[in-house]
């Protein structure tokens, strides 16, 4: 199937913090409940929006950045899931023309229209300015509509939408309401399953969104957003299939490592890799494996639960200490260090089996797309940190600019540690399948050169 067509949007703001996630997930659950197949996507690096989208939908969220993962596998993902679904939703990143590449680029690429959700919670005529500037300020940009966000009342609902130029842009109106208000913390949202009332929270968005004219749209309506996806804009992605045949692969998964794209699993599982799930907050060892895979998470969080587990600190350090490969990125790298500090100052020893010690900052430390070269290659990836850590520990490598970004002084650090030098340790979050053959060498004995 060489084309395909499928309602898509993407869901847009001027800004980061008006409630993109909110209404994509809102839509999403709406539209599951109706009984449509619903598929969503992340624009752009991020880990804690997808659990709120992927709970939504009933579906894996992916992710889609044209420097990150790739003009060709965002294509090949859009056109796997256009073979599956009814409507395909896209959930930005940032504002509509922030960053290199723009969520604004993504939908320009492949045709999507777009949504903007606007909070008007302390603006009226203005409102109108807004929504007239993203409509208009790049030719050949679909625009569907626009919604208002954190209204305080119909009257006010009223004013936003006597400020339009164009009428037929007004989607209708979302009130404030602490019912299906998603918490936030340092990081971003909070996660889906560290709340009791998770999914009431989503069907109250989805409540509020029926209500409106974004929110009545029958299939029939949906097919105003159809885009035609092209396959022969998504070639196969040259995954080695064999090149972890016969390995097993420990993954740290719960609260506190929990910064996993559900596409790096799905590339080391497609390289032949079984993959054996453990919590380091909660199991007494690791499970029979080849190598290990610590991610990114919220060690700071459960560092008292962390500490207190000697059974896994030993298990995890007789795996470092039989040369078996470790890839800790992150959070899984500060859980590996002699101690943590908060931001208040408490300091917590960890596991011990880096040299020196973590210190959260109260301030964003690192942020931006960047590369690594390693092993068999170089892999693309983000960093998004608020911890500095002081090692004795030389950097065996250093990440590099995305093209057309700087960085802030040196990049993130690549450290190599182990008896054999078989730890690999960075804040560098990678995307695997950038470069699949240089992701399965982090896991595999032997192949550190």
């Amino acid at each position: 199937m060489l084309t395909i067509d499928c309602p898509a949007i993407l869901i847009a703001a001027p800004a980061s913090g008006q409630g993109k996630t909110t209404v994509a997930c809102a839509l999403a659950r709406l539209h599951t409940r109706q009984g449509r197949r619903v598929r969503v996507f992340k624009c752009g690096p991020d880990f804690l929006d997808p659990y709120w989208l992927a709970l939504a939908s009933g579906a894996p969220v992916h992710q889609l950045d044209l420097w990150m993962t790739g003009a060709a596998d965002c294509a090949q993902r859009l056109h796997e899931a256009a073979q599956q679904a009814d409507l395909i939703i896209v959930e930005g990143v940032m504002g509509l023309f922030d960053g290199q590449p723009s969520a604004a680029d993504l939908a320009q690429r492949f045709g999507l229209p777009v949504l903007a959700v606007i909070d008007a919670s302390a603006m009226a005529g203005t409102f109108g300015a807004l929504a007239w500037g993203l409509q208009h300020y790049r030719e050949g940009l679909r625009f569907a509509g626009v919604l208002a966000n954190r209204v305080a009342s119909q009257g006010h609902a009223a004013m936003l939408e006597d400020s339009l130029r164009g009428p037929a842009q007004w989607l209708g109106a979302l009130m404030r309401d602490a019912a299906f208000t998603l918490p936030e913390r340092h990081l971003g949202l909070v996660m889906d399953q560290e709340l009791g009332d998770a999914l009431q929270r989503l069907d109250a968005a989805a409540d509020a969104l029926a209500d409106t004219k974004f929110g009545q749209m029958t299939a029939d309506d949906l097919q105003a957003w159809a885009v035609t996806f092209d396959a022969a804009d998504a070639p196969g992605q040259g995954v080695p299939a064999r090149a972890l045949q016969g390995q097993t692969i420990a993954v740290a998964r719960d609260a506190a490592f929990c910064f996993l794209y559900a596409a790096n699993l799905d590339c080391l599982q497609a390289m032949g890799a079984r993959l054996a799930y453990f919590s380091p907050l909660a199991d007494a060892s690791l499970p029979p494996c080849d190598a290990l895979w610590l991610p990114g998470g919220y060690p700071e969080l459960h560092a008292q639960t962390l500490a207190a587990n000697a059974a896994m600190k030993a298990s995890i350090v007789h795996h470092v200490q039989s040369g078996k490969p470790v890839w800790a990125e992150c959070g899984g790298m500060m859980a590996l260090f002699d101690q943590l500090t908060s931001v208040d100052g408490n300091s917590t020893p960890m596991w011990g089996v880096l040299p020196g010690s973590v210190t959260m900052q109260k301030r964003l430390a690192a942020l931006g797309p960047q590369q690594l070269d390693v092993a068999g290659g170089s892999l693309r990836g983000h960093t998004f940190h608020y911890s500095t850590c002081a090692t004795p520990l030389q950097a065996a490598a250093r990440t590099q600019a995305a093209p057309g970004r700087a960085l802030r002084g040196e990049g993130e650090a690549l450290y190599v540690s182990g008896p054999t030098n078989s730890l690999r340790a960075s804040y560098f979050h990678a995307w695997f399948a950038s470069n699949p053959a240089a992701a399965a060498r982090l896991f595999l004995k032997d192949s550190h050169d």
